[in-house]
């Protein structure tokens, strides 16, 4: 195996440690070891990179659920393989791991396009997926019976921002994106649910992908006077448009970045701009939610660093997991997949693992916070604040 790396969580007298994989299976039924021990539980995955934030948090899942007494008393035996991004390389790696590797259990890859083709895989041998990389909702629209969704789609992602500017009297709202597939299908579900919720779509607007000037753009916006903004931009185009409504007097009453305004770097960039901003963010290290900070403390105790969102639903993915064969009794594949598509369970991530017929998740709350005073303030929904939204936001 050229440029992939693969590695290896035993917990039964590994004391966690990483080691190289053995092609070894074990499920539902097989016979004690010798001495008397139970085979592990063997889990599947792929990821982008050796020690990504994805791998760390499969891994921290595995030694901790090990320290609970393993899946059904037996000890997980976890393999995460490096995908490189590559949706060719996902797919022959989840065809490696189910018919050489035979693993009873799978996790998915990091990102929605490797996903797609390694739920081909996965499909096609009926092993239940949890998705904890992907936010692409095409990801459900294909009628697949086994991949089920871990945190909301993008399509979602502003629903809590266009409530809470709602609960605030601001109607009139302008949407504009980068032009690419995750911010397309971030403004598309933003429109019509502001619409669904009685709201005005003022302006929408594509612009470039890697643009270093949206002046012409936000002139035409101007015009609309919208009270919101809704921007569906990384952190370097968050960056740009703060900068450049700062610029041309664009004052909106809120501002939210569906993704770029949730980075520590976006503060940095955007300076003093930033004060007042929002955006949806998938979790936060300061929620109150079950496990959350044994979460935190233990990654940063491992790891030597802070978990961030990917890590965080990479973890919930593993607790989902866990609840399921728990529930399930068992490591029958169909169980599992009736029960993951029933189950309603809590996780580290703001409220529930639930899942529309499509797989689709819908029980997860994606939190709002705000920039204030140079500290990321959780503002909504009221259940897991930690401080009060400062509307409208300041003039610039």
């Amino acid at each position: 195996m050229t440029r992939r790396t693969r590695r290896q969580v035993v917990a039964a007298g590994a004391a966690g440690g990483v080691v190289a994989l053995a092609g070894c299976g074990g499920s539902e039924g097989t016979a004690p070891a010798a001495g008397g021990e139970r085979p592990p539980v063997h889990v599947g995955a792929s990821a982008t990179g050796t020690g990504g934030a994805q791998q760390r948090a499969y891994e921290l899942w595995a030694e901790l659920a090990n320290k609970r007494g393993g899946l059904l008393g037996r000890p997980i035996k976890l393999t995460v393989l490096d995908d490189n991004s590559d949706p060719t390389a996902g797919t022959r790696l989840y065809d490696k791991l189910i018919a050489e590797d035979k693993v009873d259990l799978v996790l998915s890859p990091s990102t929605s396009s490797v996903t797609m083709a390694a739920s081909t895989v996965t499909e096609r041998n009926k092993y239940p997926m949890l998705a904890a990389g992907p936010s692409s909702s095409d990801v459900w629209k294909r009628n697949y019976k086994y991949i089920f969704g871990v945190y909301s789609v993008a399509e979602a992602y502003f629903n809590g921002v266009i409530d809470l500017a709602l609960k605030n009297n601001l109607k009139k709202i302008a949407i504009i994106n980068e032009d690419t597939v995750f911010p397309n299908a971030t403004a598309t579900g933003s429109a019509q649910y502001a619409r669904s919720k009685g709201a005005e779509v003022v302006f929408q607007q594509k612009y470039p992908a890697r643009t270093t000037d949206v002046s012409a753009l936000l002139n035409r916006l101007k015009t609309a006077a919208p009270d919101v903004v809704l921007a569906g931009s990384y952190e370097s185009e968050a960056v740009l448009i703060t900068g450049q409504m700062k610029e041309l007097d664009v004052n909106a009453k809120l501002l939210a970045f569906s993704l770029g305004a949730t980075n520590p770097g976006y503060a940095t960039g955007a300076g003093l701009l930033a004060e007042g901003v929002l955006g949806p963010s998938m979790w936060e290290a300061d929620l109150k939610t079950p496990g959350n900070k044994e979460f935190v403390d233990a990654f940063t105790a491992k790891w030597g660093r802070a978990p961030d969102s990917p890590a965080a639903t990479s973890y919930a993915a593993g607790q989902v997991l866990e609840a399921a064969v728990k529930k399930a009794n068992g490591l029958d594949r169909e169980k599992l997949r009736d029960t993951l598509a029933s189950l309603e369970a809590p996780t580290i991530l703001p409220g529930t693992y639930k899942v529309d017929d499509t797989g689709t998740q819908v029980g997860h709350t994606p939190v709002i916070v705000q920039w204030q005073g140079g500290q990321k303030v959780i503002v909504w929904p009221e259940s897991l604040s930690n401080g009060k939204p400062k509307l409208p936001m300041p003039s610039r």
